[in-house]
Formats: structure tokens, C-alpha cells, sequence
């Protein structure tokens, strides 16, 4: 027996030592409850996805709602420090610092999310990745538009703005609810439900998509909005966008991973859940609650819009870049890819 242990002792020693693969996990940090489309339908089936292809090397963590800790226009630091691997958010809620991404958010710039979000992946990593140091977008993507949820009338017309407290989203819609007349009020979106409760504001300017989580359908009457065939009054950047250093210290096979599930694609994919949420969401609505602001009114619009149009281009100009070039990238990246969906769906 004595032998017999010793021989299977050094039978023991002499095998394979087998190791678990090391697993990375990737703590993901954003400002909306579970509930969101960006949870439910962006970031669960990616983390899945990633989860998967790397036989559960790569783990995601979410935090949804700022669990965390910090204000929402922290993310982006959070990101480019390292507190956290990965995070999705709106680079507008940090103004001043992404000057040249704000061209998409001008008035009325876009008329298909899933077209300008590709639009935007491409002029980002053509004009404007300075902007983006430290972090690695993975996606960056539009909304389906905004629209007017007010509490106590409908917006027919410029005049109807006049003395209204509207929450905006941006600084570029900031500075055109203040040429239309109303009395803007920056606020991140997580804010909104309470500010309409309390009276704080009148109203605000949101997509149907994130209109459910926020239960802002239950605080307001009335939706006012463009009609169909023209361009939305605004959409808001979003970014997905992971700690360089940390993607660098991957193994190359778990960085190819995150790229075969990221880049333009994953930017059009999430363009289209989100231009897909507004027509879902806006359907239960009564009839009428939904007010479509003429094509006359909104004519008019554009023209007060201009200024600020001018004024994106006069700032971006006098920070050293060619601001009349990026707008006219950016509206013909637009126009293109607009006009190749359109095709496609034809």
C-alpha cells in the first residue's frame, strides 16, 4: 500500500496542471432605471452576447440608475479615470466639453436614428476622437427625436412657448427654446419626472422612447410634434464608451470579441431600437393628446433655428476647427446614409 501511494503520489505530479480561465468582469455604469430601453434591449443582450463568444471570460456588472454614486455628468470622467470600465451616457450632459459632437444635436438635423447614429459613428472617428480621449467608443448613437410633453396645453405654435419653464435636453436646445420664446431648464433626464411633479418646470422635451420609464406619459396631457415627413426638433448624442486603458490590458481574443460586438453596427442597431421604441411607445397615447404642429409653424422654426445653427459654427470655428466643414460633413453624412435606408426600404 505504501508503494502504491507513492507511485500515484508521483502519478499526481506528473499530470497537467489545470488552471480556470481567467475571467474579466466589466463594471458598467449608467443614469436609468432597469426598466429603460437601454437597459432591457441595449446593454443586457450585449453583455449577454460578450458573455457568451468568450465562454464566460468576459462578465459584465451593470449599475443602472447611478448606483455608484456620482451626478450624471460625471460619467464621463468616471470612464476616462478608470472607477468604471464602461459606461453609456450623454456626452451633452457635460457641456462645453464635446463642442463638435453638438453638431448633430442642432435643430432639426435628422429625420431616421438609425441613419444618423451611422452618420455619427463615421464623423466621429473622421473629425472628432480628440474629444473622446481616454475613452473607446464602442457605440455612439441618436434617439428617434424629441418631442413637447406639457402639462397644461398643447404647443401649437411659437406663441404657446411664451413664459412655459421647458426642460431641454442640450445646450444647443437650451439656446433654441430660448429663441422660440419658452424659459428653458437644463436638467438630466433622471431629474424630469420630480421637476414636473412639483410644478418646477411645464413641461418637457423627450422622446416617447424614454417617456414609460419616466412616467412622464402619466405627468403630462399633451405631445406636440412635427408631422412625419419632417426632420425631428432635436435628438441627443449617447455614447457607449469604455476606459482605454482598461480595453488595452485585455487578452487580444477577448478585445476582438468586444470589437466583432461594437463599432457602427452595434451605433445602427441601437439607433433603430430606439427609433423602433417611438413609434411603440406613443401608440397607447388617447388620440387626442398628440398634437402635430403644422408644416407652416414649423417652417418658421427653422428659420429662428438658424441662428443657432450659425452660432455652433461661429464657436467651433473659433476654437481652431473648421466649423462650416464639420457641419456640412455631418449633414452629408446624414443626407447619405438617410437616403441609403431609404433605399433599402423601398
Amino acid at each position: 500500500m505504501y508503494r502504491v501511494g507513492i507511485f500515484l503520489a508521483l502519478l499526481t505530479m506528473m499530470l497537467p496542471i489545470v488552471t480556470p480561465a481567467q475571467t474579466f468582469e466589466l463594471k458598467i455604469h449608467h443614469p436609468l432605471p432597469v426598466s429603460s430601453t437601454v437597459h432591457q434591449k441595449v446593454l443586457l443582450p450585449w453583455c449577454e452576447a460578450l458573455q457568451l463568444q468568450s465562454n464566460g471570460r468576459l462578465q459584465c456588472r451593470l449599475f443602472p440608475s447611478m448606483q455608484l454614486g456620482g451626478t450624471v455628468p460625471q460619467l464621463i470622467d468616471q470612464v476616462g479615470d478608470g472607477v468604471v470600465d464602461i459606461i453609456w451616457t450623454l456626452p451633452g450632459f457635460s457641456p462645453g466639453r464635446f463642442p463638435m459632437t453638438e453638431v448633430f444635436e442642432l435643430p432639426f438635423m435628422i429625420r431616421d436614428a438609425e441613419a444618423a447614429s451611422r452618420a455619427l459613428w463615421d464623423y466621429v472617428h473622421q473629425h472628432d476622437m480628440k474629444e473622446f480621449a481616454g475613452m473607446r467608443p464602442l457605440a455612439l448613437h441618436v434617439h428617434g427625436g424629441g418631442v413637447f410633453h406639457t402639462i397644461d396645453r398643447p404647443i401649437r405654435r411659437r406663441g404657446d412657448l411664451r413664459g412655459m419653464k421647458i426642460r431641454a435636453p442640450t445646450r444647443q436646445t437650451t439656446r433654441f427654446m430660448a429663441i422660440l420664446g419658452a424659459t428653458p431648464v437644463g436638467m438630466p433626464v433622471p431629474q424630469v419626472p420630480e421637476a414636473l411633479a412639483k410644478g418646477v418646470i411645464d413641461g418637457t422635451l423627450l422622446p416617447y422612447e424614454v417617456m414609460p420609464t419616466l412616467k412622464v406619459d402619466e405627468l403630462t396631457r399633451y405631445h406636440s410634434e412635427p408631422g412625419s415627413d419632417q426632420p425631428k426638433i432635436y435628438t441627443s448624442v449617447f455614447v457607449l464608451g469604455m476606459n482605454k486603458a482598461r480595453y488595452d490590458s485585455l487578452p487580444t481574443d477577448l478585445k476582438k470579441i468586444i470589437d466583432a460586438n461594437s463599432g457602427i453596427e452595434l451605433s445602427a442597431r441601437i439607433g433603430s431600437i430606439f427609433g423602433q421604441a417611438e413609434v411603440i411607445n406613443r401608440q397607447p397615447l388617447p388620440p387626442a393628446s398628440i398634437n402635430v404642429i403644422s408644416d407652416q409653424e414649423i417652417a418658421s422654426w427653422k428659420k429662428f433655428g438658424q441662428p443657432i445653427i450659425d452660432g455652433w459654427v461661429r464657436d467651433v470655428t473659433k476654437s481652431g476647427a473648421d466649423g462650416k466643414m464639420l457641419l456640412d460633413a455631418a449633414r452629408k453624412l446624414i443626407a447619405d446614409y438617410e437616403a441609403k435606408s431609404a433605399g433599402e426600404k423601398r
